[in-house]
C-alpha cells in the first residue's frame, strides 16, 4: 500500500523534495510558487501564487488538496520577498508577503486562519530557537494578558516544489483596526490635534533601508530609533519633531524622577502597557528587548504606549552561542545587565516606586495559581503547543537539523522557566502602596455610537458620551483617559466635575451643541464603533474607573442603533457592563437632570409613520409642542390636562422632530420622534 501511495504521489507531484518530506500534515500547508520560479530577493518582491491547504474542523490537510476550494483558506496572488536582519544569514529564510487582487497591484484585504482581514503578512522561519516554539509562546502569552501582539498560525512551507519546513504564518505589525488600532497619518496632519496621532516607533537596528532618526541615551551607550508608521521618506519635519519630543519629555521626567499626574510621566505614557511590555519581556528575559524590536505606538490624543512585542528568539535562556553570546540568564534584569538594556527610561521606570509598585501587582495578578503566568499553568501550555507541532517538527530537523532534541530542549526551557518565575517573584514582591487605589464614582450613562443624521448641519457626526458624578463631592478629572485604543481622549489638568452632575464627550462639538443644546465638555478623537466598541475610563495610572463593551445585537438595546436613539443607563447605581441595565433613548433635552431610570411615559410607536401614542398612568400634561431641528415650531397644542392622548405626524416631512410635553407640575419631558416616509 506504501508504494501505491508513493508512486501516486509522484505523478500527482513531480518534484522530489515535495513528495518525500510531506503529503499531509495535521497543520495548514501554504504551497507558494513564484512567476517562472524566480529566486525570492531581499530588496524587492517578485510576483507568484499562493495556496493554504486548511481544515478548519482541524482535520488532516493533505497535498491532494491542492485544487480543492472547499479546502483552499487562500488561493490567489502575492508579492513576496526574503526579511529580518540577523536571520537572513541562516539557510532557511524568513520572508514577507503581501496579498494582491489578480491585477498584480491592489491589495486584496483578507482574512486567513480566521485572523482580520489584511494584507501584509509575515512567514517567521523560527531562526536560531531548537525549541520551534519561544516566539509563538511569547505573542501567545500577550495576547493573554490583553495586549495586542501579533496572531499567528503554526503552518508547513513548499516554495517552488520545494519543501522548506515549519513556519509561523503571523501577522505583520502596523496601523490597522484589527491590528495596531491607532489613527493612520497623511502628510497634511500637522497641527494639533491630528498631529498628535498615530504613530508606530521603534527601537532597532538598521536594515533595509530604513534610517536612524534619533539617538538616546542608555545607562551603557546609546539606542537608536526609527520610523515604522509613517515611515522615515513619508513622515513630515512635524510630525518627527512631535513623536521625538513625547521620548524626551518622558526620558526629562524620568531623570527628574517627577510621578505628577499633571506634568510627571504619568501624563505621557500609558502605564499598563509598559508595565505589560516588562513582564512579557523579562519573563522571556529576552536578550533584544529595550534595545533591538521593540516598538511604540501612540493614537491621536492619547498616551505613548510600549509594544507590540516582537523578536522572542533569543529568550528563555536561549542565545547565540555560536557566536559566543549567552545573555538571556533566569537571574537578570535585562533594562540592568550591562548589555543591550535600552533607553535609560526603562530602569529609571522600575526605579521609581510607584511604578514599581504596579509592576509588582501585575507580576503577582498573572503569576498567581491559574494565572496565564503562573508556571503550571505556563508549562501546560508549553505541553500543548509542542503536541500540536511534533509531527512536523520531525520534518523540520529532517531539512534543517534546527530541532534535533526538541524534547531535551523543552525540558531545559521548563527547568529554566520554573526558576525565572521563582527569581521574579521574590523581586517584585511589595506592591501595599497601590493595592486598593482609591478611584472617583465616575460613570458612563449615556453613549451615542450610531446616531442618526440630522437635517441642516454640515456635520452629522453626533457621537457623545455621557460620564456622570455618582457622589456628592466634586470629583478632580486630572489625567483620567480612556485607556482601551479607539477612542482619544485625556482631561487636561485642574478640571473638575461638580457632585451629581455630568458632563459631555463628542466627536463634534460644534454640532453636538446645536442638536443637544448644551455644551459639550470636550471632544475625543477617533469614532465610536458601529457594532462594538470596549471603553476604559482609566485614572493616571491606568486603574480601571468604569468599563463597558456595548453590543450592537440583543441583548444590547438595538434600537440604539442608527435609529435616532443613544444608549441610557437605566439607573446610576445599576452595573453598567451589563446589557440588562440599559435601555434607549431619543431625549435631546440633555441639559435637563432627569431620572437615569427613565420616565413612567409611554410614547410608541417610534419610530413613526403617522400617529403617537402618549401613555401615563401617573402623569398629567398640560401641552405639547413638535418642533423640527431647525428650531421652528410645526404642531402645538394647549389644554389638554390628560396622560393619555395622540399626535398625529402624517402630515410633516420624514425627518426627526423634537416632542416637548410639558406637565401639569411644570415638569417637562422631552423626546426625540423619528418621522418615517408613509408607505
Amino acid at each position: 500500500m506504501k508504494n501505491i501511495v508513493l508512486v501516486l504521489t509522484l505523478f500527482l507531484f513531480p518534484f522530489s523534495s515535495f513528495a518525500q518530506s510531506l503529503s499531509s500534515s495535521n497543520l495548514p500547508i501554504v504551497i507558494i510558487d513564484t512567476d517562472n520560479s524566480m529566486q525570492i530577493p531581499d530588496a524587492y518582491k517578485v510576483m507568484g501564487n499562493m495556496k493554504i491547504i486548511y481544515h478548519r474542523d482541524g482535520s488532516r490537510n493533505s497535498l491532494f488538496e491542492m485544487n480543492d476550494t472547499n479546502f483552499l483558506n487562500y488561493n490567489g496572488r502575492i508579492g513576496i520577498e526574503i526579511r529580518g536582519s540577523s536571520s537572513q544569514n541562516l539557510s532557511k529564510k524568513p520572508y514577507g508577503l503581501t496579498t494582491y487582487e489578480a491585477d498584480n497591484y491592489t491589495n486584496n484585504n483578507v482574512s486567513i486562519f480566521g485572523m482580520p482581514k489584511e494584507n501584509d503578512w509575515v512567514l517567521n522561519s523560527i531562526a536560531f530557537d531548537p525549541s520551534l516554539i519561544r516566539n509563538y509562546l511569547s505573542y501567545d502569552l500577550s495576547r493573554t494578558i490583553g495586549e495586542y501582539s501579533p496572531r499567528c498560525v503554526y503552518c508547513e512551507v513548499i516554495i517552488n516544489g520545494s519543501y522548506q519546513g515549519l513556519y509561523i504564518f503571523m501577522e505583520k505589525i502596523k496601523i490597522d483596526p484589527g491590528r495596531v488600532n491607532i489613527v493612520k497619518m497623511t502628510k497634511a496632519d500637522n497641527s494639533v490635534p491630528n498631529l498628535t496621532g498615530g504613530y508606530i516607533v521603534k527601537a532597532d537596528k538598521t536594515t533595509g533601508g530604513d534610517a536612524v532618526v534619533w539617538s538616546m541615551f542608555s545607562y551603557t551607550g546609546y539606542v537608536e530609533f526609527l520610523h515604522d508608521s509613517p515611515k522615515h521618506l513619508d513622515i513630515t519635519s512635524e510630525q518627527s519633531n512631535y513623536i521625538y519630543n513625547q521620548f524626551l519629555s518622558f526620558q526629562n521626567t524620568m531623570t527628574a524622577r517627577n510621578s505628577s499626574i499633571v506634568n510627571g510621566y504619568p501624563s505621557i505614557i500609558d502605564i499598563p502597557s509598559f508595565v505589560d511590555f516588562m513582564i512579557i519581556n523579562e519573563l522571556a528575559s529576552n536578550a533584544d528587548a529595550y534595545q533591538f524590536s521593540t516598538y511604540f505606538h501612540k493614537d491621536r490624543n492619547g498616551k505613548l504606549r510600549a509594544g507590540p512585542i516582537w523578536d522572542f528568539d533569543l529568550t528563555y535562556g536561549n542565545d547565540l552561542f555560536f557566536w559566543g553570546l549567552d545573555r538571556s540568564h533566569n537571574n537578570v534584569w535585562q533594562f540592568d545587565n550591562g548589555d543591550n538594556t535600552g533607553a535609560k527610561f526603562w530602569k529609571d521606570l522600575y526605579d521609581n516606586p510607584t511604578f514599581k509598585c504596579y509592576l509588582s501587582k501585575r507580576w503577582k495578578e498573572l503569576s498567581a495559581e491559574n494565572g496565564p503566568l503562573n508556571y503550571t499553568v505556563l508549562s501546560k501550555k508549553i505541553d500543548q503547543i509542542i503536541s500540536h507541532i511534533s509531527e512536523a517538527s520531525m520534518r523540520e530537523n529532517n531539512k534543517w537539523g534546527t530541532a534535533f532534541n526538541i524534547n531535551l530542549e523543552i525540558s531545559y526551557m521548563k527547568s529554566w522557566l520554573q526558576t525565572r518565575v521563582s527569581w521574579l517573584s521574590s523581586y517584585l514582591g511589595n506592591y501595599q502602596a497601590c493595592l486598593n487605589p482609591s478611584v472617583p464614582p465616575l460613570v458612563i450613562t449615556r453613549i451615542n455610537y450610531n446616531p442618526a443624521p440630522a437635517v441642516g448641519l454640515t456635520d452629522n457626526n453626533l457621537e457623545f458620551i455621557e460620564i456622570s458624578n455618582n457622589s456628592y463631592q466634586p470629583v478632580n478629572l486630572t489625567g483620567i483617559y480612556f485607556k482601551e485604543l479607539g477612542l482619544g481622549f485625556q482631561f487636561p489638568p485642574n478640571s473638575t466635575l461638580a457632585a451629581n452632575d455630568r458632563l459631555y464627550l463628542a466627536s463634534d462639538p460644534v454640532s453636538f451643541k446645536k442638536v443637544y443644546g448644551v455644551d459639550a465638555f470636550g471632544k475625543f478623537s477617533r469614532n465610536l464603533a458601529n457594532d462594538s466598541e470596549k471603553i476604559i475610563l482609566a485614572d493616571a495610572f491606568g486603574n480601571t474607573i468604569d468599563y463597558i463593551e456595548y453590543q450592537d445585537t440583543i441583548p444590547w438595546p438595538v434600537e440604539a442603533d442608527g435609529n435616532g436613539y443613544y444608549l441610557q443607563l437605566k439607573d446610576i447605581n445599576l452595573d453598567n457592563s451589563l446589557a440588562e441595565n440599559w435601555t434607549y433613548s431619543a431625549n435631546i433635552a440633555l441639559g435637563i437632570k432627569e431620572n437615569l431610570a427613565g420616565e413612567s411615559v409611554s410614547i410608541y410607536p417610534n419610530p413613526t409613520r403617522s400617529k403617537v401614542n402618549i401613555e401615563s398612568e401617573n402623569k398629567t400634561f398640560t401641552s405639547y409642542e413638535v418642533i423640527d431641528l431647525r428650531g421652528r415650531k410645526m404642531i402645538f397644542a394647549d389644554g389638554i390636562n390628560s396622560g393619555n392622548f395622540t399626535i398625529d405626524f402624517g402630515d410633516l416631512i420624514p425627518d426627526i422632530y423634537i416632542l416637548k410635553l410639558t406637565c401639569k407640575n411644570g415638569e417637562m419631558i422631552v423626546r426625540k420622534i423619528n418621522k418615517l416616509p408613509v408607505n
